[in-house]
């Protein structure tokens, strides 16, 4: 039998992050992967759905071509060679992961692992079976797209995110239940490649977890662009109608129905925990999450747990840090425990959404007095010139210590530009010191600066 000083389940961005780490810091680590190294993340989420987003972002560019002086006078699309980009983008990723491994002589072991007692793995693939053991042991194993009882994936007429970015044919009407990121990413790549594009949303406003204002900015520009967006909607039924589907939706207890060729079904996701060994082992489990403490300790001593399986943000970002930290306490460093109040959220469509903090409503609702400022992008020299002057940056204070509370942002780029607000918020950064902190014209990021100036009542380009 094989033994480690750590043995990690799933290669996703928490696991293979935490695998190098350990290495660094002299563990001698393996690494169990079932699929493909680099996780869903890397192989059918983060990574090749931007890919689908660029050529997405291109052909548009192509078809306002005139809007910047040029004119093209044939251009097209090819959906499969899109498709296609897209996954070897994502098969060079996991190649780099790979090359990762063996650079930090990490042992990856292929195959379905399952926990047994006595910090031990049983590892079983096609050709074998072996146990192997180490004296720590991380659970992550990510996530997968949930499941509605009405709305079950056939991967022809219902499908997930997976079929999503791997269909044969594009469809000409496409129906998209849930507005979360993935919803409304899918949403942006099919209706700029030329789907009529339809999402329904249960809450009362799409991308619900955003501020309010950003909601409705997101929806405006949405249905501008030819995408129709049905809130406070239920998908109930999906019914073959020939060569096509009818999906019965209900609002305000009506019902009505659309045509389509395809339904996506994007209501979230569902953490993998089973057939892995919890029960047998013990491993508190709660509304479907691993229970863990603050350095991801299961209450199984030996066993631990990061990522999408744990209570956390169900991020590729926070899978990561929660790794590093996980490892790092384990190998006897002093740790600071990860901030989740202070974590980013990224949405990859046109435009971009990024956001940290408290929104508004929440801020108002604990209670602080706020000073509040919003620059359009509309006011910034680089968005016009770069023909996407679409949204707009939105910053929170509290109005008596100056706390940077929340930073809200829709627009071209943004997704790269939320950094700021997070490493001004860990650094208790005030609202003066933005402001006051010079800031590269002509740039989308001088939006920021901008945006504080207004909330303290000193904006000039407004």
């Amino acid at each position: 039998m094989s033994k480690y000083d750590l043995i990690i389940l799933g290669s996703g961005p928490g696991g293979y992050v935490a695998a190098i780490r350990a290495s660094q810091l002299g563990l001698k680590t393996a690494i169990i992967e079932k699929e493909s190294l680099g996780g869903i993340c890397l192989n059918w989420g983060c990574i090749p759905t931007k890919a689908l987003i660029k050529s997405a972002e291109v052909f548009d560019y192509l078809k306002h071509a005139e809007d910047y002086g040029l004119k093209i006078k044939e251009y097209d699309k090819d959906f499969n060679a899109v498709v296609n980009r897209s996954r070897n983008v994502a098969n060079t990723m996991s190649k780099g992961v790979n090359f990762l491994m063996k650079k930090n002589k990490i042992d990856v072991i292929i195959g379905h692992g399952t926990l047994l007692p006595g910090k031990k793995v049983l590892v079983q693939s096609e050709n074998e079976e072996k146990e192997v053991s180490a004296e720590h042991i991380i659970i992550a194993t990510g996530a997968r797209a949930r499941e509605l009882t009405n709305l079950k994936p056939d991967g022809k007429k219902i499908i997930e995110y997976r079929k999503a970015m791997t269909l044969e044919k594009q469809p000409k009407k496409m129906v998209i239940v849930g507005s979360g990121a993935i919803g409304v990413e899918f949403a942006y790549f099919y209706n700029a490649m030329g789907t009529e594009v339809t999402i329904v949303e249960y809450q009362p406003r799409i991308v619900p977890v955003e501020d309010e204002d950003i909601s409705k900015q997101m929806e405006k520009i949405f249905v501008k662009s030819g995408i129709k967006v049905l809130t406070s909607s239920e998908v109930k039924e999906v019914q073959e109608n020939g060569k096509t589907l009818k999906v019965i939706i209900e609002k305000d207890g009506k019902s009505s129905d659309i045509d389509a060729d395809v339904v996506l079904s994007a209501v979230g996701i569902k953490a993998n925990i089973e057939n892995i060994g919890l029960e047998e082992l013990g491993v508190n489990v709660k509304n479907d999450k691993i229970v863990v403490d603050s350095f991801y300790n299961t209450n199984v001593p030996g066993y631990y747990a990061i990522g999408d399986v744990t209570g956390g943000q169900s991020l590729a970002h926070v899978a990561s840090a929660e790794g590093i930290i996980c490892v790092e306490k384990i190998a006897g460093l002093d740790v600071d425990k990860l901030d989740y109040e202070n974590i980013p959220g990224c949405t990859y469509s046109q435009p971009e959404i990024a956001s940290v903090g408290l929104t508004e409503l929440q801020a108002k609702e604990k209670g602080y007095e706020l000073k509040v400022g919003k620059f359009p992008f509309t006011a910034s020299g680089k968005a016009q010139a770069s023909g996407t002057p679409d949204g707009f940056i939105k910053v929170i204070f509290d109005a008596k210590y100056g706390e940077w509370l929340g930073c809200h942002m829709i627009g071209s780029g943004v997704t790269d530009m939320i950094a700021e607000a997070v490493l001004g918020r860990k650094l208790e950064t005030t609202g003066h010191e933005v402001l006051k902190s010079v800031h590269p014209h002509p740039t989308m990021s001088e939006a920021v600066m901008e945006a504080v100036a207004d909330a303290y009542d000193e904006v000039i380009h407004l």
